[in-house]
């Protein structure tokens, strides 16, 4: 453990180390309020990467996401974009599951998941990707409807949202993560949201289910507060100013950016997953 004497209290971080993961934070929460997502996806990998132990990195970033989802959420909120019948069919169900993967994260195989979530965010991520390319070469299907929806709550789709959001949010608490990015591209294809919509509605429970998910964590790993610091208050800022772009962006060109930060973090994640394994 080394010291940063600027700040007077100890960290696996040298100086400019902590400096740039302070530039890349703020740079991820800039992207992840933009698209209603915290992007722990992209920095838990740069964490590790850059030599954090994977407990610290694990325990820091999901209470990142969540304060990063904070500044992100209210600008969504003021903005109209956080409807409650999500966060009750998607949420409720993500709480609950992020707190009891965060509490037993100390017994799963963390690397074996670290990989199956990267391969989950890349899938989601080219989705994405050839939605925007469907719409944007004049496709008329479902995803025509998207504009302006606030979902379809048919029975099947209500059990099918809550059944997978409960299974992610049980991945994602056992490696520090609110895997928003798989549950925003669920809230779009599932229950045929606007991507706005599903954007500020995801951010709002990426909140919810980080802290709770931290929580858990802290039954297994106490937070490191240098890498707190360092990391969450760039972040929050970034996701703030991020968020106020969301409005001013059409839909396609929002999906267009989704599904191309989505196939880079879940390529982090896959890299990061099978070299640990190896």
């Amino acid at each position: 453990m080394t010291f940063i004497p600027e700040l007077g209290f100890p960290s696996y971080l040298p100086l400019w180390l902590a400096g740039l993961l302070l530039a890349l934070s703020f740079g991820i929460g800039m992207m992840g309020g933009l698209i209603g997502l915290s992007l722990g996806t992209m920095r838990l990998p740069a964490m590790l990467l850059l030599g954090i132990p994977l407990p610290a990195a694990a325990s820091a970033n999901i209470l990142i996401s969540s304060l990063t989802a904070i500044s992100g959420s209210y600008r969504h909120l003021r903005d109209g974009r956080v409807k409650l019948p999500l966060v009750l069919v998607v949420g409720l169900p993500a709480f609950a599951a992020g707190f009891l993967g965060g509490f037993f994260s100390a017994r799963a195989p963390v690397n074996l998941l670290i990989v199956a979530a990267g391969v989950l965010i890349l899938w989601q991520g080219i989705e994405l990707g050839l939605l925007a390319k469907r719409r944007a070469g004049g496709g008329h299907d479902e995803d025509d409807t998207l504009t302006g929806s606030e979902g379809r709550f048919t029975p099947t789709r209500l059990v099918g949202g809550g059944v997978a959001s409960f299974g992610l949010g049980m991945l994602a608490g056992a490696i520090g993560l609110v895997l928003g990015s798989v549950r925003l591209p669920l809230i779009i294809r599932v229950l045929q949201v606007d991507p706005r919509i599903a954007a500020g509605s995801n951010l709002f429970i990426g909140m919810i289910m980080g802290a709770l998910g931290w929580i858990g964590h802290l039954f297994n790993e106490p937070t490191n507060l240098a890498l707190l610091l360092i990391l969450g208050v760039p972040a929050v800022a970034g996701s703030y100013i991020g968020a106020r772009l969301t409005g001013r962006i059409s839909v396609n060109l929002l999906l267009l950016i989704m599904g191309g930060l989505l196939t880079a973090s879940g390529a982090m994640m896959l890299w990061r997953g099978v070299t640990a394994l190896l």
